[in-house]
């Protein structure tokens, strides 16, 4: 791989990731770590969305149900592994992190799947309408289920275990999620550089073209939905173990908004955008979030600020010219 700007920046982002929770946990500064977990959990939420959104230019405002289901399998599984009750059909809860993964993953691949299915029907606003509006059926639904906590959300009393290692230790779970996401992007990379993404960043930029040469634009794009909402899924179930807590507000349409904000924030397509636009955000909330209630409105002249003059991002104003790295 060349060694452009654009590259640069992103060993640099993955580095530095890394590197501040372990200086954190030597200096004995466990808050540090949680921070840098929240901000490899949205990265790779917003990495999940940014298939969809950055490759396939699918504005979607429904991928917080895909958030909140990952996280409502991880509250689910683990509090009737708790209870010893059983879920489903006679099947038992569970508290180990790569099944709560895997079903997490299945579940909003299926429901991404009935939605993409109408949605991709539509274009434009009404698209963004129609997952909205599927979002937060959602969200309704879980605020109505009082078996899960209704409006008060679901409690998970001791973070989910994964073999080998001790989760409960802030350091480990935080390396846990650094690896997840940096698969994540790596299979987002290969996605992209493939002749599947080839063909749903052609779909975006001139679908008759596309069928003229008979690729069928609607399966690539469902596709590609269905494969977004499969990481953004894997993201809630990873931040509901990070909060020991899920709720409905992470099926809310705020949810969706931040997604996109973290995105816009990074670099619309880039690589390694979401880490930066993730990082960008959890700083602002921290640094902030302690001085006045309304730091989202600073955060929204940054933003504001980024559409005017930085089209590609934070990653794209450091990369200069360059392209996706």
């Amino acid at each position: 791989m060349i060694l452009t700007r654009e590259n640069l920046i992103n060993l640099i982002l993955a580095v530095a990731l890394l590197a501040i929770p372990l200086i954190a946990n030597a200096a004995g500064q466990p808050f540090y770590i949680t921070l840098a977990t929240r901000v490899a959990i949205l990265a790779l939420a917003a990495t999940g969305l940014n298939l969809a959104l950055g490759v396939g230019g699918l504005v979607s405002f429904g991928h917080a149900a895909f958030f909140g289901i990952g996280g409502y399998v991880a509250g689910i599984l683990a509090s009737h592994s708790f209870s010893g009750e059983p879920v489903l059909f006679g099947l038992s809860g569970t508290n180990q992190m790569w099944i709560i993964w895997l079903v997490a993953m299945a579940l909003a691949g299926l429901v991404g799947l009935a939605i993409g299915a109408i949605s991709l029907r539509t274009s434009g606003v009404y698209f963004i309408m129609i997952t909205l509006a599927f979002a937060q059926m959602v969200y309704y639904f879980a605020v109505s289920w009082p078996a899960y906590g209704g409006e008060d959300g679901l409690s998970i009393l001791v973070r989910n275990q994964f073999p080998g290692v001790m989760t409960m230790v802030p350091m480990n779970f935080f390396l846990i999620c650094y690896v997840i996401l940096l698969v994540g992007i790596a299979l987002f990379a290969v996605i992209r550089a493939s002749r599947f993404g080839a063909a749903l960043q052609a779909a975006r930029q001139n679908e008759v073209r596309v069928a003229t040469v008979g690729i069928q634009p609607y399966r690539i794009r469902l596709t590609g939905f269905v494969l977004s909402a499969m990481i953004t899924g894997l993201a809630g179930a990873l931040f509901a173990d990070l909060n020991r807590f899920v709720s409905p507000s992470m099926l809310s349409w705020h949810m969706s908004g931040e997604l996109i904000v973290l995105i816009i924030l990074g670099g619309t397509g880039r690589l390694f955008g979401p880490l930066a636009g993730a990082a960008l955000y959890v700083a602002f909330e921290y640094a902030l979030g302690g001085i006045t209630e309304r730091w989202q409105f600073f955060l929204g002249l940054i933003l504001l600020l980024v559409v005017l003059f930085a089209r590609g991002g934070l990653v794209g104003l450091l990369a200069g010219k360059a392209k996706h790295g």
